[in-house]
């Protein structure tokens, strides 16, 4: 792995005090599905773990268990809403990580953030990028995710993987993205979030 590759992930990303006031980068396409007004969105972040591996990095993925209510069964990152007592986004997504799949806080170590996005349940997501110590030990909770596995990075990196499709929701057509990784499909806001990693590391280029 390039000693830079840090370094220019750094360099692509935005720091706290710009995702929270920036606007959602998706607001414009998911607006008219929004249950609630924009400004009535819960926050909530996302921990977006890149583990450096000798074959490159991979991005730490987990399978949400399948009694839900929301995204049952569904790949994401291990996140979830912001508390009262959460100092930032950076202390939810490392709560939420340590809670769901038992990442210790201390393996992860912040790179910077992606702009907000927000989804149709009603969520100001910010997600939070960081490098994970390749050491780490984590296991699925069983309650809120079912399993977990790392995906190349690549593999997100590479547009000629994405795979847009349609659905209709609400009566309207709704416009998704998803990348195959072995069993799973990853589509929805997870795969919008590292769509638009791709984009700010082609943009930073």
């Amino acid at each position: 792995m390039p000693a830079d590759t840090f370094e220019r992930l750094r360099s692509a990303l935005i720091g706290e005090a710009d995702a929270l006031r920036m606007p959602p980068h998706n607001l414009a396409e998911i607006e008219a599905f929004l249950p609630i007004a924009h400004a009535e969105l819960a926050p909530a972040a996302v921990l977006c773990g890149l583990v450096p591996r000798s074959d490159g990095l991979q991005v730490l993925l987990t399978k949400r268990a399948e009694h839900l209510r929301h995204h049952a069964g569904q790949i994401s990152f291990p996140g979830g809403r912001m508390e009262a007592g959460d100092a930032s986004p950076l202390q939810t997504a490392l709560r939420e990580a340590q809670e769901e799949i038992g990442l210790a806080p201390e393996t992860a170590r912040l790179l910077g953030y992606l702009e907000p996005m927000v989804t149709i349940t009603g969520y100001r997501v910010y997600p939070v990028v960081a490098a994970i110590d390749p050491d780490y030990r984590a296991a699925p909770d069983g309650h809120e995710v079912s399993a977990l596995f790392e995906a190349p990075l690549g593999l997100f990196l590479d547009a000629a993987n994405e795979r847009p499709f349609e659905i209709e929701f609400h009566g309207a057509v709704r416009r998704l993205s998803a990348f195959d990784w072995q069993s799973h499909r990853i589509w929805g806001a997870t795969a919008s979030m590292l769509v638009n990693l791709r984009r700010r590391l082609a943009g930073a280029a």
